[in-house]
């Protein structure tokens, strides 16, 4: 294996494991707990989420390099980056809205909430400040996104066993989404330390 590629598989491990956006950044909660109620929705929104995160992430990267840095830009950066999301995340809307209905209605305002998710728009603000090529990018957005669809997976598939469980009443529902998510934030720290910078 070349050098090059498995720098490239260790931003993919980093990017979903170690720093994993949602149990160790704690970023794109809303997103996280309002849409892994059911396994299906979580994995309609991961594969959506994975796909407009590298979409974005490569993007941004092109209009950064290319317009924004020879027009000394830089500034505009946060602005430009939502407007590039916004636009593939109609375009994602649209699409999905045409091959499945069933899982965009299911989806609903969350689907919408993708434009202006912190997750989404970290990816291009890594990349631009930690400097990475094309390349580097696309494997952040692509480990990001398995980071995240790890998460919305887990969780699901926790939440809807936890249906079967008896809670006490105070803690159903939302408290003991909480609580598990905690848990499995703690056990994701265990990840820490696995690649060496």
């Amino acid at each position: 294996m070349s050098h090059e590629f498995l720098h490239l598989l260790e931003i993919v491990i980093a990017s979903s494991l170690i720093n994993n956006f949602v149990f160790t950044r704690f970023l794109g909660l809303c997103i996280f707990f309002g849409v892994s109620k059911k396994t299906e929705t979580a994995v309609g929104m991961s594969i959506t989420f994975t796909a407009v995160m590298m979409v974005s992430a490569a993007a941004s990267w092109i209009v950064f390099n290319f317009i924004m840095l020879p027009l000394h830009l830089e500034f505009l950066k946060i602005v430009v980056f939502i407007g590039v999301v916004a636009g593939l995340v109609q375009a994602s809307d649209t699409i999905m809205k045409k091959i499945a209905p069933a899982l965009f209605h299911k989806l609903g305002v969350y689907l919408a909430l993708i434009s202006t998710n912190c997750i989404i728009l970290a990816v291009p603000i890594i990349c631009v400040d930690e400097k990475y090529s094309f390349l580097e990018g696309i494997a952040l957005g692509l480990g990001s996104g398995l980071g995240f669809a790890l998460a919305l997976i887990l969780m699901a598939s926790l939440r809807e066993r936890l249906e079967l469980a008896n809670i006490p009443k105070p803690f159903r529902g939302l408290p003991i989404a909480f609580i598990i998510t905690g848990m499995v934030a703690l056990a994701f720290t265990g990840f820490s330390g696995l690649i060496a910078e």
